[in-house]
């Protein structure tokens, strides 16, 4: 896979992740796993990219007499989700004349 798209999707699904809700690294790895592989280098790279962007915000938080990072999304972050719906459509589009030739000859 193009390793662009590839960063845009990671990048969508980490924000997918925490939409609705504060989230932290390990929960977040938890919420995708039935989805992607995520590893925590990757996932830290992709928060670290999402908050230069301004799509999430951190903060830190005291659990269990240590500190954890908070990730929320910003409204650039869910405007970011809603680009990447419509651009779907997109994509699919192309999957199908892609693919049109292999569903004739079946």
């Amino acid at each position: 896979m193009d390793i662009q798209l590839k960063r845009g999707l990671l990048d969508v699904c980490v924000l997918a992740a925490i939409k609705n809700e504060d989230s932290y690294g390990y929960k977040i790895i938890k919420d995708v796993k039935p989805y992607i592989v995520l590893s925590e280098s990757t996932l830290y790279t992709i928060l670290k990219r999402l908050e230069a962007a301004d799509m999430l915000t951190v903060r830190s938080a005291e659990h269990d007499g240590r500190l954890r990072k908070y990730y929320r999304i910003t409204d650039s972050g869910r405007e970011r989700i809603e680009d990447f719906k419509r651009d779907w459509k997109e994509i699919t589009d192309i999957y199908r004349f892609v693919t049109r030739e292999e569903y004739r000859n079946e």
